[in-house]
């Protein structure tokens, strides 16, 4: 299983996942779940996993096939659409369709059907950020006023503290303690989420990744913070009344 999480805020995007591939209890695998497609200044657009890995991987090579088809244009490239809404449509309409294909190639061997979800955001010059969870079905919902983030994968042990301090206005700074304490959170209660996490900032109007870092198991700022939010419940435990 994985675990990603997106806030849109007014300053901008910020985007965390984690890196785990569970096969079983005894297959475990490390592969990047956060990806980005940009022309600097002109547009960028993030992409994170959550789900079948042979659905991920298949319909992020087919993105990047129609990207560099010589005949590409406004409706199979997703660095040409003239909207991030567009955007979405053309990665559900793929996903969608590779998600059929590979369900229908696992019928004959299994019940299994394979499934994946997308969190997909960024920003065209002169267009607004905007931020879509995709379903496997190629359906979206997506990011507002009223619910700045999007989760997909373990999504339930990290959204309380995101239903509690996160508001369009939070500060970049702010947000990313947030979806890193989200994600402690969610490590903390799920083996099937770990190490190393991927991060990255995208401020509102640069159309370019501002900022990504990887942090790894053992990562001392990672590990205090951890330990500062677990004593500072502790606290606050203690001290509430019935």
């Amino acid at each position: 299983m994985t675990y990603c999480v997106g806030l849109k805020l007014n300053a901008g995007l910020v985007l965390l996942s984690d890196t785990r591939t569970n096969a079983g209890l005894d297959n475990i695998a490390i592969y990047r779940k956060m990806f980005f497609f940009e022309n600097p200044g002109e547009r960028v657009i993030a992409i994170m996993t959550a789900g079948s890995l042979s659905v991920t991987q298949t319909t992020l090579a087919r993105l990047h096939e129609a990207i560099d088809d010589e005949m590409a244009d406004e409706t199979t490239s997703i660095l040409k659409a003239p909207t991030m809404l567009q955007v979405a449509s053309m990665i559900g309409d793929c996903l969608a369709r590779t998600r059929r294909e590979i369900s229908d190639q696992l019928r004959d061997l299994s019940q299994h059907q394979a499934s994946a979800s997308f969190i997909v955001a960024g920003q065209r010059a002169g267009g607004d950020m905007r931020m879509f969870l995709i379903y496997p079905e190629g359906n979206f919902i997506e990011a507002t006023e009223d619910t700045p983030f999007l989760q997909i994968g373990e999504h339930k042990y990290g959204k309380p503290i995101l239903d509690r301090v996160v508001t369009p206005a939070t500060s970049l700074a702010d947000a990313q303690k947030a979806v890193l304490l989200s994600m402690d959170s969610t490590l903390r209660s799920n083996l099937s989420v770990g190490m190393p996490l991927d991060l990255a900032i995208i401020e509102k109007d640069a159309c370019a990744v501002s900022a990504k870092r990887r942090i790894l198991d053992g990562d001392p700022d990672f590990a205090r913070m951890s330990v500062e939010w677990s004593n500072a419940l502790r606290d606050s435990f203690v001290k509430v009344s019935i």
